[in-house]
């Protein structure tokens, strides 16, 4: 029988890079560590596919599953009346089959998350500076300046929560951060 998985946080601001590292740690330890997509109630953006990027639920849909409790953590994101959160069933069974499972999610779901599964490996990524972060925002050309003001807000609460992660990290350089992460897993059990 495998031993139990493995469940890790990655947080960090809007825009300084988590997907992109998520995908290459992913495609490193291909079939021994995996994404959990997450749920959420706002439409498919143009090149998203369900399950792949996110499951596209309904209001209601999601409501039901937030009453059974069916979320590890979710909550209304950037107060626009989206809701996003962890399914427990896209957790728990790569966990029994003794996977490590990977959340990209926010502070707050992962402050929910640790409630639940104390030994949890957390990492928080961080731009090199204030600077960088808003730079790489306004270069993906997908946010009104009012949208790019309030992740910034949001990004310098999110930073200051950094210490209650294990581990910070900051993504200066793609290749090299990717790197330093799987060498934290690797450190930390996950084989290669």
């Amino acid at each position: 029988m495998p031993t139990p998985g493995q469940l890790i946080i990655l947080s960090g601001p809007s825009g300084v890079g988590k997907s992109t590292i998520v995908a290459r740690l992913v495609d490193r330890f291909a079939g021994r560590l995996r994404l959990s997509v997450s749920a959420t109630t706002r439409s498919a953006r143009p090149g998203e596919t369900e399950g792949e990027q996110y499951h596209f639920l309904s209001p209601e849909d999601f409501a039901v599953r937030q009453k059974e409790g069916g979320f590890l953590e979710c909550m209304e994101v950037f107060g626009r009346g989206y809701w996003y959160g962890t399914l427990l069933d896209e957790v728990r069974p790569s966990l029994a089959e003794g996977k490590w499972v990977i959340l990209e999610i926010d502070v707050d779901g992962a402050q929910k998350v640790r409630c639940q599964f104390p030994d949890v490996l957390s990492i928080f990524i961080q731009a090199s500076s204030d600077e960088e972060l808003e730079r790489r925002l306004r270069d993906r050309k997908t946010d009104s300046e009012e949208a790019i003001r309030r992740r910034l807000e949001v990004a310098r609460r999110e930073c200051a929560q950094a210490d209650s992660y294990r581990y910070q990290v900051v993504n200066s350089d793609i290749e090299t951060t990717v790197g330093e992460i799987a060498n934290l897993l690797t450190d930390e059990g996950l084989e290669i």
